[in-house]
């Protein structure tokens, strides 16, 4: 999430009181965080309320409900401080996230992208002396979300959690599997992004400001961020090396083999990217060229995941929206914290709000030691798997895979259970390493 230097009339400096809007801004913010544990509620009342059943289908997709709630914002801005107000706040978001993320999805979501990924981890299975099976769950679970840090950790969510649909969650799984594996996932892809200064949308809000080089990430965060992804992933493998076996399968050969050429144009534009991921006219430009690609060499092509890259999209704008207006109290919150409070003050909050909002705030502040710099960005990654709005990647993962659980809805509870092992060992990492 980031925000321009352009403030609408109505925010006011930090030191003042809230406005009427800075208040409603916060109520709405916490009722799309109550909507979004209540998602499986709404898909209940589509049952039970045929007549209405769209629009509650509609307010069940937790994609959607930070964008509603962003639209309620908006109705609120516009009746009180008129259009103009409204339409210069709107003005001062940046939405370069939700755009890159979008394009970032549907390409690594191809099937030239998932065959040559497929292959990478069947290879890199093959080379652990366990079960076929219980390889390819742990190297999903560890090498892609270390990817991340390369690709971006958008990227790796749409892998892992294509490649986990397709194996994995082909079969019917216990539900504590499914959590587990979620929430290893999540955690996982947070951490495993922080191994560079430009993969991780909390690091991206600091690291230029900061001067945090590739140097600097890997000596204070990314190899205590690997030891942990490996542990987690390691220890999911042996915990369910009873119910993974099935992922060692080998997939049925497609009908049209994927000519290297076509996989080298898909790597091309999906470098590239990732290239210019701070410069949205440029990637989508490229994307744009990129789906003329697609449909020029059909016969190599699966479906591609607008849909649900646009729901993803949508999500994240919604929280752009609804999150310009939390700075009144967040920061102070933050500011009042020393270094070690700070670690864990960020990871809780992560968990109602995205990360990389809170790392921004901190980078608003002037003055802050070293310290107390690392434990933010470190308690920032550590908690972003605990929700869906945790972490940006997130609601991708989720978008993927939620149809893989009971009625089509991931139960934020089972997800924060899920994602709590894990994250204590993102802890212990951190702050004992």
């Amino acid at each position: 999430m980031r925000w321009s230097g352009r403030r609408a009339a109505f925010l006011r400096p930090m030191n003042s009181s809230p406005t009427l809007i800075q208040v409603i801004g916060a109520v709405l913010f916490g009722l799309a965080i109550l909507h979004t544990f209540s998602t499986k509620f709404f898909e209940h009342l589509a049952h039970t309320q045929p007549r209405h059943a769209g629009i509650w289908h509609l307010l069940g997709e937790v994609e959607v409900v930070f964008g509603f709630w962003a639209m309620v914002l908006m109705l609120f801005m516009f009746s009180i401080s008129g259009k103009q107000e409204a339409t210069a706040y709107l003005d001062s978001r940046n939405f370069t996230e939700p755009l890159f993320v979008f394009a970032i999805m549907v390409i690594a979501a191809t099937r030239p992208i998932l065959e040559l990924a497929g292959a990478v981890v069947r290879a890199l299975a093959a080379l652990l002396p366990v079960q076929r099976g219980m390889a390819m769950y742990f190297v999903v679970l560890a090498v892609v979300p270390l990817l991340g840090s390369f690709i971006t950790e958008p990227a790796a969510m749409t892998l892992a959690a294509l490649m986990l649909r397709d194996t994995l969650f082909s079969q019917p799984l216990s539900s504590r599997l499914k959590y587990s594996t979620l929430g290893v996932l999540f955690v996982n892809i947070s951490i495993g992004g922080t191994l560079t200064p430009f993969a991780a949308p909390p690091v991206l809000m600091v690291a230029a400001k900061w001067n945090w080089d590739i140097w600097f990430m890997v000596s204070h965060f990314g190899w205590k961020a690997a030891v942990a992804v490996l542990i987690n992933a390691g220890i999911a493998m042996l915990i369910f090396r009873n119910q993974v076996g099935h992922m060692g399968r080998k997939m049925p050969a497609s009908e049209s083999p994927v000519p290297w050429s076509v996989t080298l144009v898909h790597l091309f534009f999906l470098v590239l990217v990732v290239v210019f991921a701070h410069h949205p006219a440029v990637f989508l430009g490229l994307f744009l060229f990129f789906m003329g690609f697609t449909t020029a060499y059909q016969r190599y092509q699966s479906p591609l995941i607008l849909r649900e890259a646009l729901l993803v999209a949508f999500f994240l704008a919604g929280l752009v929206v609804l999150g310009g207006l939390q700075q009144w109290w967040l920061q102070p919150v933050l500011m009042k914290m020393d270094a070690n409070a700070v670690f864990f003050g960020a990871a809780a909050l992560t968990a109602f709000t995205d990360n990389a909002a809170l790392t921004y705030l901190g980078s608003l502040v002037e003055g802050l030691s070293d310290e107390f710099k690392v434990a933010l960005v470190a308690g920032a990654v550590t908690g972003g798997g605990l929700t869906v709005i945790a972490n940006a990647p997130n609601p991708a993962g989720a978008s993927i895979l939620k149809e893989k659980f009971s009625d089509g809805v991931i139960n934020p509870l089972g997800l924060l259970l899920g994602a709590l092992p894990p994250t204590l060992v993102a802890v212990l990492a951190f702050r004992l390493l």
